[in-house]
Order: C-alpha cells, then sequence, then structure tokens
C-alpha cells in the first residue's frame, strides 16, 4: 500500500517595490522634466567613498538595455539593473533644507553611512 502526499506550494510573498517617489520627490522631480529635453532620471550605484557604495543621478536620452523603468505617481525613473538589488524598496525623497536642497533615498538594504552621509554600505 503506498500512500501519496501532495504538498501545496507556500504563496509567495509579494516583493516590495524596486524604488518609490515620495510626493515632494515627485513633485520636484515633475518640474525638472518639465525643464528638461525630454531627459528621464537614472539612478545607479557606484564604488565611492569611505563606506563603499554611492547613489549615482543621470539625466539620459533614454533607457538602455541594462535599465529597469520605475513609474510611480505618473514619473518615470530609470534604475540601473546592477543597482537594483541593492535599491529594492528604496524610497527617494526631496529634501530642502536652509543651505541645502537635494534628493535622499531610504533605503532599507542600508547597513550603515559615512560621516558625512555621502555613502553607504549594505
Amino acid at each position: 500500500m503506498s500512500t501519496t502526499t501532495t504538498d501545496t506550494p507556500k504563496p509567495r510573498r509579494a516583493l516590495p517595490p524596486l524604488m518609490s517617489l515620495s510626493d515632494t520627490a515627485a513633485e520636484r522631480l515633475r518640474a525638472l522634466y518639465a525643464k528638461g529635453d525630454g531627459k528621464l532620471l537614472r539612478i545607479s550605484v557606484s564604488t565611492k567613498g569611505c563606506s563603499g557604495m554611492s547613489y549615482q543621478m543621470d539625466w539620459v536620452d533614454a533607457a538602455g538595455p541594462g535599465d529597469e523603468v520605475v513609474n510611480d505617481k505618473g514619473l518615470i525613473v530609470l534604475v540601473d539593473r546592477k543597482a537594483t538589488l541593492f535599491l529594492i524598496g528604496t524610497v527617494m525623497d526631496y529634501e530642502r533644507k536652509a543651505m541645502s536642497a537635494g534628493f535622499t533615498f531610504t533605503n532599507p538594504n542600508e547597513k550603515g553611512r559615512c560621516g558625512c552621509g555621502e555613502s553607504f554600505h549594505i
């Protein structure tokens, strides 16, 4: 006598979005896109700084073959495919301070940052 058991596979947990934009970042990016010549923002991660990695942003004409397309709040942001594992779940924000303004990243994968905040490690 033989018995067969079939295990139903557990449903896979949904992955967080690759990247999302805060309302403030979307507003600033929308203004930049309105002034730009149809260029798109491309985000990548480069080896740099005391902690090892740094966010890099460039303006490009179109998505390249190695780019992931993130569509959030009606805006398109490109992410270098090599950076996707480092950026899963990241929220891009835009902050205005007394002496500076710029895009910031809240990355759940970061394990630490250097003292000046220019680089991070995973």
